[in-house]
C-alpha cells in the first residue's frame, strides 16, 4: 500500500481500538483516521477526537453524542458527530474509507462489519461475534462485496499467517488447526472454589490486557469456544478440524497441522499490536511497537489439554456448530447476558455455564434464520430474553 489509507475504527475506546491507534501513530504518513466510534464513553472519544481530528465520530446513544458534539464545538474541532446503529453502518461503508477495524464487542458489531464487508473494504475483524452470530451471512457478504477479510484475534491471525496465500489451497493442505489458550487466571485453581470467584479476580488476566467482558470469557474459556466457531467460518473448516490446547505462556499463538504432519506455528510476545499491524500492512509487514521475542529468556513452553471440569463451556462450541443453524447466535447472546450478570454480581462465576447451556438447549432457532440479518438479530434478542429468564431463576 503506497497511498494514504483512511481508517475507520469501530470501538475506538476499547483495548483493541487503543492498540490500533497506537500502531497508526507509528506510521503517520501511511494512514489517516477517518472515523472513530464508541459506546457510551464520550469523554474518552472526545480525547481521541482532539488528538486525531477524524471526519466522523459516532456514539451509540443520542445523549453521549450531544455531549461529545458540544465538547468538540467548544474546542473548535469540526468533527461531524453522529449516533446510533445506522451511523455505524454509514461510516463503516463510507466510500472514502479504505480500512475498517471492527473492534466493537458483542453482537452490536455485526451490522457495521457486515456493511463494511458488503462495501468491499479491507476489514480487520477483531469482533469475533460477527462470525459467531452470522457466519454464513457474513462470509457471503465478504465474497459478494469483494472485501479483504483479515483476522485480528491473535489466534486467528496466527493461523492466517501459517496458511498458504491462496485460500483455494487450504483444504488440500490442512489436516487440522490448533488454537492455543492461556487458560486464564484459574488454570490451576480448584474448581470446587469457583463459586467464590469475584469479578475482580476474573478480570485479572495473567498475560493479556483486555476489557472486562473478554477477560471473563478468558477465565471461563468461552472466548476460546467463540474462537472455535470463528475459525470454522474464517478458514472453511469442519468442526472436527479445530482443536484447542492450553499454552499458559502465550508465546505460540496457534498452529496449523498439515496433511504431511508438519506443524506450522506463529510465535511472538503477547501484544495485540502485532496482529493489528499485520492486518493493516498485509501482505507487507511493518513496525508494530511490540517487544522482540527473545526465546533465550522465555523459559519453558508448555502445553496441556483443557480440563472439562474447569472449562465446561468450551464443549458448547462444537455442540452449537453441530446444532441447528443459528445455534451459535444463541450461545453468544446467552454468554453476553451471563457475563453481564456475573460482572454485576447477580450470579456466581460457576453459574455462567448454566446460563449458557440452558439457553442453548431451550432456545431453538427457526429454519433459515441464518440467512437474514433481521432474523438473526431477532433470534439474538429472543436468546437474550431466554438467558435473562435463566439468570432470574438463579438469583
Amino acid at each position: 500500500m503506497t497511498s494514504v489509507q483512511r481508517v475507520c475504527v469501530l470501538g475506538a475506546t476499547g483495548s483493541i481500538g487503543g492498540n490500533t491507534l497506537d500502531v497508526l501513530s507509528r506510521h503517520p504518513g501511511r494512514f489517516e483516521v477517518f472515523a472513530l466510534t464508541a459506546g457510551t464513553r464520550w469523554e474518552s472519544l472526545h480525547q481521541l477526537c482532539v488528538q486525531w481530528r477524524p471526519r466522523f465520530a459516532v456514539m451509540s446513544c443520542a445523549t453521549g453524542a450531544a455531549s461529545l458534539r458540544s465538547a468538540l464545538q467548544a474546542c473548535g474541532i469540526q468533527t461531524d458527530v453522529l449516533c446510533g446503529e445506522e451511523a455505524l453502518v454509514q461510516v463503516a461503508s463510507h466510500p472514502d474509507v479504505d480500512v475498517v477495524m471492527g473492534a466493537i464487542v458483542g453482537a452490536a458489531g455485526l451490522p457495521p462489519c457486515l456493511a463494511a464487508a458488503k462495501a468491499g473494504k479491507r476489514l480487520l475483524l477483531a469482533n469475533k461475534e460477527a462470525l459467531v452470530v452470522g457466519g454464513a451471512l457474513f462470509m457471503a457478504a465478504v465474497a459478494e462485496g469483494g472485501a479483504t477479510l483479515l483476522p485480528i484475534d491473535s489466534e486467528h491471525s496466527a493461523i492466517f499467517q501459517c496458511l498458504p496465500e491462496r485460500p483455494e489451497d487450504w483444504a488440500q493442505r490442512i489436516d487440522h488447526i490448533v488454537l492455543t489458550a492461556s487458560g486464564g487466571p484459574f488454570r490451576q485453581r480448584d474448581p470446587a472454589t469457583f463459586s467464590s470467584i469475584t469479578p475482580e479476580e476474573a478480570c485479572a488476566h495473567p498475560n493479556w490486557v483486555m476489557g472486562r467482558k473478554i477477560s471473563v470469557d478468558s477465565a471461563t474459556m468461552m472466548n476460546k469456544a467463540l474462537e472455535v466457531i470463528e475459525a470454522r467460518w474464517l478458514f472453511n473448516l469442519a468442526p472436527r478440524q479445530i482443536r484447542v490446547v492450553l499454552h499458559p505462556q502465550s508465546i505460540v499463538h496457534s498452529m496449523v497441522v498439515c496433511r504431511d504432519r508438519s506443524v506450522l506455528a506463529q510465535l511472538g510476545t503477547p501484544d495485540m499490536r502485532v496482529p493489528i499491524a499485520y492486518g493493516l500492512s498485509w501482505p507487507e509487514r511493518m513496525e508494530s511497537g511490540a517487544d522482540l521475542l527473545d526465546l533465550t529468556k522465555t523459559g519453558s513452553l508448555t502445553f496441556e489439554a483443557p480440563c472439562s471440569q474447569r472449562y465446561p463451556g468450551l464443549a458448547l462450541a462444537w455442540e452449537a456448530l453441530e446444532g441447528v443453524a443459528g445455534s451459535t447466535c444463541v450461545l453468544n447472546a446467552a454468554n453476553e447476558v451471563a457475563v453481564e450478570a456475573f460482572l454485576s454480581r447477580r450470579i456466581r462465576f460457576d453459574q455462567i455455564h448454566a446460563v449458557n447451556a440452558d439457553t442453548l438447549a431451550n432456545c431453538v432457532p427457526e429454519a433459515d434464520v441464518a440467512h437474514s440479518l433481521e432474523a438473526l438479530l431477532a433470534l439474538d434478542a429472543r436468546a437474550r430474553r431466554a438467558a435473562a429468564d435463566v439468570v432470574a431463576g438463579l438469583t
